[in-house]
């Protein structure tokens, strides 16, 4: 009776094997490859991790009762077989998820493996002696129709071992995963002759490698280096909002019409930014090492901002961000999840917080101090912004010549649609300036603003129109009450115009052609015009 009972079970055991596994795999109609390959650790871990948090197994009594089952499916009639209970003419050993679901499209785990076959042995071997002649005819069939899936499914399993022995004795770490992005850009300046004389046509590179590591799944380690060949057009001059000295001038934005993806450098190598960050309760702290911005720890509200597939100008996003450039590197942050569609976020920021000079340190040089609050309902994103700039610029050995600045913002995007969305930007800043420790040098003020409009998907999918219009930052006014009334560097008369369109060629390559367009640069009444053509490269 022994024998006969463990005959009876190896027989059993492959057409349960097969009928509760291949569902799992690829159809019996599907080609099979002889030598199965693995592309990246991401596929691997996705079997690996598949169904892991996908809830309990749960007893069903009929094939009816998977909702994601139907009869025209090509194993229904061995799922039946499995699932209907003994009154239906089935074994009653096959489970189910919670939802009612049986997902048998994807891949299972070891241990959902190991349920079905539990359940699907107690089930025969309680019945072996009771079974008849024709079911255990059906039992035979299904174990002659599915012995070629289950040799597949064998040498699948033990390819798929293979290639996950051989990225674990090559990767070079556990922990990081590595990115990057090269952009090419051919760009020209042309308008007047201070720009059209003095430039050529220019073929400029910049590459970055991102290594992100994770040493508990919910932390982060950015450590990126950059290299890249980008240098300023000539005649181009920088913004100010306090009057510009050969000593002491604080840039409002680099250039006009600065490009969102600058590098500098002659392809210097370069740890161009450093930042940990970690959860802490409700939030996550920001630890910035090496070029923190404020920008990486609150969003800019614009689907712009990114200098790989965004605009190809700065003026993507509120300048209030930019504030302070100087004094924006090393420091922290703090953004707290306050709902579902409202966060907190404020940081500090300093230009020299390694150095232990006088003047510098973390806490007694030029720093850039802010909070913001952002709200996204529905398809609304709106920030208010507040930053305090503290920026002390040397003219002289020992003697600073200090300014403050005290900026609002405000920030918004509005979906119009899944492809069409509008947004724009408002800031205000109040300056203080200082020639000297003790001398007041006066009072100012400066504001910007635009109106942004996209279009995704426009003509191909993935792509990505835009057009931004607005008043680049200006000196409102500017009062002196100890060396006169000053003019400003630039009084409000530039106008900043771009259009874009972004299309992917590949998964990984996309090309952006546009132009910029800057009227009444420095207030000189000449118009700068610069078209470019972005290639970015993502690997």
């Amino acid at each position: 009776m022994l024998s006969k009972v463990l005959w009876n079970s190896l027989l059993v055991t492959p057409a349960v094997l097969g009928a509760a596994l291949v569902s799992a795999i690829a159809p019996a109609s599907a080609q099979v490859q002889s030598e199965p390959s693995v592309a990246t650790l991401d596929q691997v871990m996705q079997y690996s991790n598949e169904g892991r948090s996908s809830g309990s197994l749960a007893q069903v009594t009929s094939v009816t009762e998977f909702s994601d089952v139907s009869p025209g499916d090509w194993a229904y009639e061995a799922l039946a077989y499995l699932a209907n209970s003994e009154a239906q003419g089935g074994l009653d050993c096959l489970e189910g998820y919670p939802d009612g679901t049986y997902r048998g499209g994807r891949a299972m785990t070891r241990f959902e493996f190991a349920a079905g076959l539990a359940s699907c042995l107690d089930a025969v071997v309680g019945r072996l002696e009771s079974l008849d002649p024709e079911a255990l005819a059906r039992i035979e069939a299904l174990q002659r129709e599915f012995a070629a899936e289950l040799a597949v499914l064998r040498g699948r399993v033990d390819a798929l071992e293979a290639a996950v022995e051989e990225l674990q004795a090559n990767q070079f770490s556990t922990t990081t995963r590595l990115s990057g992005t090269a952009i090419f850009a051919f760009s020209d300046a042309f308008g007047d002759s201070v720009f059209e004389d003095a430039n050529n046509t220019v073929f400029q590179s910049r590459v970055r490698l991102a290594f992100n590591t994770s040493f508990t799944g919910q932390d982060r380690l950015l450590t990126r280096l950059q290299a890249g060949n980008f240098r300023d057009f000539v005649n181009v001059p920088g913004i100010f909002i306090t009057p510009a000295t050969e000593e002491s001038n604080t840039r409002f934005f680099d250039e006009y019409g600065d490009f969102s993806f600058d590098s500098g450098g002659d392809f210097a190598v370069t740890v161009d930014r450093l930042e940990y960050r970690f959860p802490i309760g409700i939030g996550q702290l920001y630890l910035g090492a090496q070029g923190q911005r404020i920008s990486d720890i609150v969003p800019t509200i614009s689907s712009f901002d990114s200098g790989e597939q965004g605009a190809l100008s700065s003026f993507n996003r509120n300048p209030i961000y930019d504030l302070g450039k100087n004094e924006q590197r090393i420091g922290f942050g703090l953004t707290f999840d306050l709902s579902d569609d409202l966060q907190f976020g404020l940081g500090y920021l300093t230009g020299r917080g390694n150095d232990p000079s006088d003047r510098a340190g973390l806490f007694d040089g030029g720093y850039t101090a802010f909070g913001q609050l952002t709200f996204t309902p529905g398809t609304l994103k709106l920030g208010l912004t507040y930053t305090n700039v503290y920026s002390s610029h040397p003219v002289a050995s020992g003697i600073f010549s200090p300014s403050v600045y005290n900026s609002y913002g405000i920030s918004f995007e509005l979906g119009l649609t899944d492809a069409i969305f509008i947004g724009g930007w408002g800031m205000y800043t109040d300056t203080r300036t200082f020639a000297g420790p003790l001398a007041f040098r006066g009072d100012g003020e400066a504001w910007s603003y635009a109106l942004t409009l996209g279009f995704r998907d426009l003509g191909a999918q993935g792509s990505l129109l835009g057009v931004i219009a607005g008043v680049l930052p200006y000196q409102g006014s500017f009062g002196n009450s100890t060396l006169g009334n000053v003019s400003p560097f630039n009084t409000g008369g530039s106008f900043h115009a771009e259009v874009f369109y972004r299309f992917n060629v590949s998964d990984n390559i996309s090309l952006t052609p546009g132009v910029i367009f800057v009227s009444n640069v420095a207030d000189a009444g000449d118009d700068l015009l610069i078209p470019v053509l972005r290639t970015s490269f993502r690997f």
